[in-house]
């Protein structure tokens, strides 16, 4: 597997949206991270499909990794804040967070 800087995970279960946005985000990824320079190189985002985070209704979630943040009720426009505020700008988007996991270092 070639080397990533963050991990980027959708939930996309049944239970977490009701009309597939959540699916339609994770579609939409992988060309809007080739777009930012976040496909390849230093900064590659691995992205990975789940089932079910258990908070269902909060949907779409999405986490990112190393640092433990949850984002909920993501729509296509908060998906591209993400990626370009947080993952390419390092600020995390503390509006749109569900939950911040503490950093253990």
């Amino acid at each position: 597997m070639k080397p990533y800087k963050w991990h980027m995970l959708i939930c996309t279960g049944s239970r977490c949206t009701e009309d597939g946005e959540a699916e339609t985000l994770f579609k939409s990824l992988g060309e809007k991270l080739k777009a930012r320079g976040l496909a390849d190189g230093a900064q590659r985002v691995k992205r990975t499909r789940c089932r079910c985070f258990a908070i269902c209704t909060e949907g779409p979630i999405v986490t990112i990794h190393p640092d433990g943040t949850w984002y909920n009720r993501v729509t296509p426009e908060v998906l591209d804040e993400i990626l370009d505020q947080h993952l390419k700008g390092g600020e995390v988007l503390k509006a749109h967070v569900y939950h911040q996991a503490e950093r253990l270092d």
